[in-house]
């Protein structure tokens, strides 16, 4: 495996902090200190903390994509791969209660910045309503895909911002049983034609 270049280095780092800390709060300095560089040498790799900033959604971007191919190859069927998204709550749940959804959080102190790079934060929001809707639809569920995705991406962030507020991980598996009952009340539709 190839090492990895220092320019991504930067982001990953960066993505971390801006996750851990938030955008605003993070400066040049904290990103080359946690990745060990002069502040010379970060500038030569991102000229202003913007440019840094679209490399993380980028990251994010990616990322995001790569997970959701994922549960789209190994997950027997749309129930199964839905239950994926909503099992993250569940693998993410430290993280989750400590710093949020990565997602939620970055596109909430982008919204109260007004930073013009909100609506490409908001962008991954628009991965998982779509590949949501799209499993949705393999239900039959084809004039309630899109809000009902909405739904459940608006549940499951709601669940994010509680359990970061209360740092209650009963809640959250509380909530992901009652997620997934919600799931298995949706009919199947595709099977009766």
């Amino acid at each position: 495996m190839p090492a990895q270049s220092t320019r991504d280095l930067v982001v990953e780092e960066a993505d971390a902090l801006f996750y851990e800390s938030g955008f605003e709060a993070t400066s040049f300095a904290d990103i080359a200190a946690a990745v060990g560089i002069s502040r010379g040498n970060f500038y030569h790799h991102f000229k202003t903390k913007d440019d840094i900033l679209d490399a993380v959604i980028a990251r994010r971007m990616e990322r995001t994509r790569a997970m959701l191919d994922g549960w789209q190859a190994e997950g027997e069927g749309p129930r199964v791969r839905i239950l994926s998204f909503i099992h993250m709550l569940i693998a993410n749940r430290k993280r989750i209660m400590d710093f949020g959804c990565p997602a939620g959080t970055l596109c909430s102190e982008l919204a109260k910045l007004d930073h013009a790079a909100q609506g490409r934060a908001t962008e991954i929001f628009g991965l998982f309503r779509d590949w949501l809707a799209g499993q949705i639809r393999e239900l039959g569920a084809l004039d309630r895909a899109e809000t009902l995705a909405l739904h459940l991406l608006a549940w499951s962030q709601g669940v994010a911002v509680m359990a970061t507020a209360f740092k209650d991980e009963a809640f959250i598996r509380n909530e992901v049983a009652g997620i997934e009952r919600w799931l298995a009340s949706i009919p199947d539709l595709s099977q009766s034609t």
